[in-house]
C-alpha cells in the first residue's frame, strides 16, 4: 500500500523553553563577564516586557470575569448596563482575546485543515456532528462582521477553533475489530470493481471534483523548501500478511500540539445567555480532532452501516425463502445462510458498540489528559506564554547580532532559524519583524542608512533598559534577610 504523507508548514513558536534557551546561549559566550551582563539582560528584558503587556493583559482578564459562564451573569447584573453596553464589552473582549491568540502564534483552523484532518482515522471511527441548536450564532458573527478575517471556515459563526503547533502520537495494540472492518471494506471494494458499480461511482466523484477545482489545485501545489512531512499510519494502508493481522501493530497519526475551541451556548431562556466558554486541549489527534469539538451529538450508526445491514438482510431473507421453496430443500444450505445472516448483523451491531466504547474512552480522556484548562485558567496560561515567547524572539535575535554583527532583516531571520537549528535540533518560521521591532522599541538595536540592523554592547544594552523595579524589589528582600 501507498504512504499517506502530509505536508506540514513549519510554525511561527518558537519550541524551546526560555531557561534552557537563555543558558544554553549563556554558555556560549566566552568571556564570564560578559555572560553574566548576558543573564542580566535576558532578565531585564522579561521584566520590561512583562511590564508592557501588564494593562493590557488586566483588562482581557477584568472583561471575561463578565462574561465567565460560573460567575459572569451574577457580576454582569452588579454593573447593571443596558443590552447594547454588553455588546460593546464582549467585542472589546474578543478583540483583545484574539490579539493574545496572535502574539501566541496560534491560528484559526481553515477549512482545508479541517478536511485534511477530517480525511482519515485514527482511533475515532464514528462521524461526529454538533448539535448547532446548542450554539449561539451571534457573538462571532458580530465580531468578525466588524473584524473581517481571510479563509474563515463554515463553523466560525457558530465556533471557532484555534490550533498551534504539530506533534505525532502513536498507538500499538492489536486492533482486532479494525482489522476485520479493514479486510470487510476491501473485499466490498473488490467486490465493487467485479461489479463494474465503481465505475458510477468514480464518474459522479469526477463530476464533484469539476465543481471545485480549487481543492486539485491546491493538492498539486509544489512544496516549499522549509515545509517538513509527516507520515500517516493508519490500518486501512496495512499490506495483508500474518503478521500484520496476528500480532501487535502501531498506528502514527500527526496531532495539533495546542488547540482552544471558543463558543457561547444558544439560550434557552428568555434572559440571554453571555458565558462565552473558552476551551484549551493538548495532543490532539489530526484525524480525531472531533474530540474537542462543543455540544456533540451522540453518535449513531452511519448511513453506510443501515445501507449494508439492510442490503445483507434482503440478501439474505431472498436467498432463504428461495431456498425453502424448492422441493428438496438442504436444512445444512438454510442453517448456513440464517448463520452468516445473524452472524454479519452482529457484526455490525458489535463493532458500532466497540466504538461507542472507544469514543466514550477518549471523550474521557480528553477530559481529564488532554484538556489542560478552560475559561480564565487557560487566558492565564495564554498571557503567560505571549510573554515567554516575546522574550525568546528578542534573547536570540540580540544574541546574533552581538555574536555575529551587522545583519540585513533576511540575514538575520536566516541566522536566527540556523541558530534555532544547530543549537536545539528544532524548526520554526521565526517571526523577525516582531523581533526586530521589540528590540527597536526597547532602544538596543538601531539600523544604519543601508537597512541593516546591529546592537548596543551588553553593558551599554542594560543600561538603556535600566534597574527594573522587580530588581529593586529582589535587592530589598537580600537585604532584609542578610540583615
Amino acid at each position: 500500500m501507498g504512504k499517506d504523507v502530509m505536508r506540514l508548514e513549519p510554525e511561527s513558536v518558537i519550541p524551546i523553553l526560555k531557561p534552557r534557551l537563555i543558558m544554553t546561549l549563556g554558555n556560549l559566550i566566552e568571556r564570564g563577564s560578559d555572560r553574566a551582563e548576558f543573564l542580566k539582560l535576558c532578565k531585564r528584558v522579561e521584566y520590561t516586557i512583562r511590564a508592557w503587556y501588564l494593562l493590557q493583559f488586566e483588562d482581557l482578564m477584568q472583561l471575561y470575569s463578565l462574561f465567565d459562564p460560573v460567575n459572569g451573569a451574577r457580576k454582569l447584573e452588579q454593573q447593571n448596563l443596558s443590552e447594547e453596553e454588553i455588546d460593546v464589552l464582549e467585542q472589546n473582549f474578543m478583540m483583545y482575546f484574539f490579539e493574545v491568540m496572535n502574539k501566541s502564534n496560534f491560528k484559526l483552523a481553515n477549512n482545508e485543515e479541517v478536511e485534511v484532518a477530517h480525511s482519515g482515522q485514527y482511533l475515532l471511527n464514528l462521524p461526529i456532528t454538533v448539535d448547532e441548536s446548542k450554539l449561539d450564532k451571534t457573538l462571532l458573527k458580530r465580531y468578525f462582521a466588524n473584524n473581517p478575517h481571510e479563509d474563515l471556515p463554515d463553523f466560525s459563526d457558530k465556533y471557532i477553533i484555534f490550533r498551534r503547533g504539530i506533534g505525532i502520537d502513536r498507538t500499538t495494540d492489536y486492533f482486532f475489530m479494525e482489522k476485520v472492518d479493514m479486510i470487510i471494506g476491501r473485499f466490498w471494494a473488490w467486490l465493487l470493481r467485479v461489479t463494474r458499480v465503481h465505475q458510477i461511482i468514480s464518474r459522479k466523484r469526477s463530476e464533484c471534483h469539476q465543481i471545485n477545482p480549487k481543492k486539485t489545485d491546491e493538492v498539486n501545489t509544489e512544496a516549499e523548501p522549509e515545509d517538513h512531512f509527516v507520515e500517516r499510519i493508519r490500518i486501512q494502508n496495512l499490506d495483508l500478511s500474518t503478521r500484520n493481522l496476528l500480532n501487535k501493530i502501531t498506528i502514527q497519526e500527526p496531532t495539533f500540539d495546542r488547540m482552544i475551541v471558543v463558543y457561547r451556548k444558544a439560550s434557552s431562556k428568555p434572559k440571554k445567555e453571555r458565558g462565552i466558554f473558552v476551551k484549551h486541549f493538548r495532543n490532539i489527534p489530526m484525524a480525531d480532532m472531533e474530540i474537542v469539538l462543543p455540544e456533540k451529538k451522540n453518535p449513531s450508526l452511519t448511513p453506510m452501516d443501515w445501507a449494508q445491514f439492510l442490503i445483507s438482510a434482503i440478501i439474505g431473507l431472498v436467498t432463504l425463502v428461495s431456498s425453502l421453496e424448492r422441493p428438496k430443500a438442504d436444512v445444512w444450505v438454510i442453517i448456513a445462510l440464517l448463520s452468516g445472516l445473524i452472524g454479519y448483523c452482529g457484526k455490525i451491531y458489535f463493532t458500532f458498540q466497540q466504538r461507542m466504547a472507544t469514543y466514550q474512552n477518549l471523550i474521557t480522556k480528553s477530559m481529564y489528559d488532554k484538556q489542560l484548562d478552560s475559561g480564565r485558567g487557560t487566558l492565564l496560561h495564554l498571557c503567560d506564554d505571549v510573554i515567554q515567547q516575546e522574550v525568546k524572539e528578542v534573547t536570540i535575535s540580540f544574541f546574533i547580532l552581538m555574536e555575529q554583527g551587522k545583519a540585513t532583516r533576511d540575514d538575520l531571520d536566516r541566522r536566527c532559524e540556523d541558530l534555532i537549528v544547530e543549537e536545539f535540533g528544532e524548526k520554526c518560521n521565526f517571526d523577525v519583524d516582531d523581533a526586530v521591532h521589540k528590540l527597536e522599541k526597547l532602544g538596543i538595536v538601531t539600523r544604519d542608512s543601508i537597512g541593516r540592523y546591529h546592537c548596543v554592547g551588553l553593558k551599554r544594552a542594560n543600561e538603556i533598559i535600566g534597574t527594573t523595579t522587580e530588581e529593586l524589589v529582589l535587592k530589598a528582600k537580600q537585604d532584609i534577610i542578610s540583615a
